[in-house]
């Protein structure tokens, strides 16, 4: 990705997503929760076309914290996809993971990172890795392509190996800044 378009979507040929869905079959992975986003799409469509991954549309993100719980407690191995505007509606469910001790890998494509036209994701973009480390979860972050495969295997491989929340910032380097025609 040329890194001086950031309005631009992510390349077709980017492999990340590719990539993270390797992983996610790699890991036993059996369930994705997810509020649609377009930075995951390519990944989100992988996953709807696979019979061996159940995946569930969430109305808001809290509840993947708790399908996480429940697909862990049930014998399934799972991940949440979201935009980093959805970290802060799981703030106080984060707290079911340190009770239970319960795995559960975030994959978080950022706004408000790089670039952002809108003023309302700023803040929660800026917040975003300092607040899920208040409330105890790994975090690492991947701001180039390159970077994206190997961040998401250690982050799924500490959130299963330490049975707490891990996630994996997705930077808006890689993904592209959104400009919905405000160019």
């Amino acid at each position: 990705m040329d890194p001086n378009a950031i309005d631009k979507a992510p390349d077709a040929a980017d492999a990340w997503p590719d990539q993270i869905y390797d992983l996610l079959k790699k890991h036993e992975i059996r369930q994705v929760c997810l509020v649609p986003d377009a930075g995951h799409s390519r990944l989100i469509k992988r996953c709807l076309a696979d019979n061996e991954i159940i995946v569930t549309t969430l109305t808001t993100e809290e509840e993947g914290i708790a399908l996480m719980q429940g697909a862990w407690l049930g014998g399934d191995k799972s991940v949440l996809l979201m935009q980093s505007s959805g970290v802060g509606n799981c703030i106080n469910m984060l707290s079911l993971s340190h009770i239970h001790r319960c795995p559960m890998p975030m994959l978080v494509t950022m706004r408000g990172d790089f670039g952002e036209f809108n003023p309302a994701q700023v803040p929660m973009g800026n917040a975003t890795q300092a607040v899920l480390e208040a409330m105890g979860t790994l975090v690492k972050r991947a701001d180039t392509p390159e970077d994206i495969a190997p961040t998401v295997d250690a982050v799924i491989r500490m959130a299963f190996n330490t049975f707490r929340p891990a996630a994996a910032l997705i930077g808006q380097r890689v993904i592209g800044a959104k400009t919905f025609g405000k160019d």
